[in-house]
């Protein structure tokens, strides 16, 4: 169960298409998942450690019993960066609010938040497809809905 894992714990996260990703936990609410997939499990901490980060997301808990923890380090000093996301309300030309888990708030334009993680919290299948959507290189239908919507899109 997801809080029994303090923050810097791993994690192996079975992929649909057999292979393995791999997260920390960060500081509740959040994980990282790193960019780094394996045919066989991995359990290398140092290894996984040294990957870059795919993003940082909040996962609906518990985790399922198939995310499998495999140790536990100290979170390194980037991971102590505050997160940032955004949120769009729905309607023509939505306004935008970007914050981050240092409980800074601003109201912002629509193309200020182009590149950042919406705030959304995610089921742990659809994390897993997420993974393997960036894996493969191809845009993950999920996130595509979630992306910050700019004027000339919003009235087509």
């Amino acid at each position: 169960m997801k809080s029994t894992y303090k923050p810097g714990s791993f994690l192996r996260i079975p992929l649909p298409d057999g292979s393995f990703g791999h997260a920390r936990t960060l500081e509740p609410p959040f994980d990282a998942f790193y960019d780094y997939r394996t045919t066989t499990p991995e359990s290398e901490l140092g290894r996984i450690a040294s990957k870059p980060i795919l993003f940082k997301i909040v996962v609906r808990s518990p985790y399922p019993d198939s995310w499998e923890f495999i140790g536990w380090r100290a979170l390194e000093e980037h991971f102590t960066q505050p997160i940032v996301q955004y949120r769009q309300e729905v309607g023509p030309f939505g306004r935008c609010t970007i914050f981050d888990t240092l409980g800074n708030v601003r109201d912002a334009e629509p193309h200020e938040c182009i590149g950042l993680e919406p705030s959304a919290v995610w089921e742990p299948h659809g994390v897993e497809k997420r993974l393997l959507d960036a894996f493969m290189g191809r845009p993950n239908a999920a996130l595509e809905r979630m992306k910050a919507e700019l004027r000339d899109r919003m009235l087509k």
